[in-house]
């Protein structure tokens, strides 16, 4: 799972995938499966320091309980 924050979400994506990104180029592909939009930076930056606490991680993994348990 990766958290982030930016302003441009495809360039974002294709920037992981081709290996740009030291924190996510041993785990290529990536592939999003979730995201939050905000109106302003601040408000964006605030929701990724709380993904990246305990909290916010086991939010997410609750919210994605279906997708992460799937049986494909």
């Amino acid at each position: 799972m990766y958290i982030g924050c930016t302003n441009d979400l495809k360039k974002r994506i294709s920037m992981h995938n081709k290996g740009l990104s030291f924190a996510t180029k041993t785990r290529i592909p990536l592939k999003l499966i979730y995201y939050e939009a905000f109106p302003n930076r601040e408000g964006a930056e605030n929701r990724e320091r709380f993904f990246k606490t305990g909290w916010g991680r086991q939010y997410i993994q609750r919210t994605l309980y279906n997708y992460f348990n799937a049986k494909t």
